[in-house]
């Protein structure tokens, strides 16, 4: 859901709407809970993002969104899993994504996204801090590159899905993440800043026109106004296709990461 105080400062800088004091109140027992299943783990850091910690959540509709560092994977997803359906009618989904406390070190793409992502659109819930010690990063291509500079890679396994994998999810999926990286793109384009995917949408198509239907066809996949089916998947995901195309262009105007994926 839109953050209406996403942008740009002045001075480039990056702004968002995340603060701890926006939290809808509804949504505090989930986040007790998320504390009190990660007690036993207290050098775990937790954080939470998304439409929660930015005050734009609804009940009933929106996701709970945490971020740890140094919880083992098998046990962010049991979490997950446990608090999705215990809190069900409060949220959709309890999304709890695991990442190790070295992806936050060094100075390659991702690691600098991930510390973007972490100052500026994650509170933190629990556990040892580790922010990046940096008051604020710039709106820059380098930003938009270390969010989504691994989208070929994306697309690499959205193509090599199995058949039997359910369109509708698969759809969903690569249209949130394609519409992300299109973000990226009509921020270093627009000299802005911006995440928001139905913006991409009306922003981007104004750039390349020739978009303007297949990009529309990805926000509806992500808002649930229309689900894919096989044949669609396909036909996105085809060399030539919507994907392909925004991958190209991120190539050009923003980067990718190096090396092997």
């Amino acid at each position: 859901m839109r953050d209406p105080r996403e942008g740009v400062t002045a001075d480039g800088l990056i702004v968002t709407g995340v603060d701890r004091r926006a939290v809808p109140t509804a949504f505090e027992p989930v986040l007790a809970a998320v504390r009190e299943r990660l007690s036993v783990w207290p050098a775990v850091t937790s954080y939470l993002y998304g439409s929660v910690a930015t005050g734009q959540a609804r009940v009933g509709r929106s996701d709970v969104d945490v971020l740890t560092v140094g919880l083992p994977v098998e046990q962010a997803t049991a979490i997950g899993l446990e608090l999705t359906d215990r809190f069900a009618g409060l949220c959709r989904e309890v999304a709890v994504a695991p990442a190790h406390p070295d992806d936050l070190q060094g100075d390659d793409d991702p690691a600098y996204g991930l510390r973007v992502f972490v100052r500026h659109y994650c509170v933190r819930l629990g556990g040892p801090d580790r922010s990046p010690g940096q008051e604020s990063f710039p709106a820059d291509a380098r930003a938009a590159r270390g969010f989504n500079g691994d989208i070929d890679r994306h697309l690499g396994r959205w193509r090599a899905a199995p058949a039997e994998r359910d369109p509708v999810e698969l759809g969903r999926r690569l249209a949130r993440k394609t519409l992300l990286a299109t973000a990226g793109l009509v921020s270093v384009l627009e000299s802005t800043w911006t995440t928001d995917r139905e913006l991409a949408v009306h922003h981007y198509g104004t750039h390349r026109p020739d978009l303007t239907g297949e990009l529309g066809t990805l926000g509806a996949w992500c808002t649930g106004e229309s689900s894919a089916d096989r044949r669609s998947v396909h036909a996105v995901l085809a060399h030539g296709g919507v994907v392909q195309q925004v991958v190209d262009d991120f190539r050009v105007l923003v980067g990718l990461w190096p090396g092997p994926p």
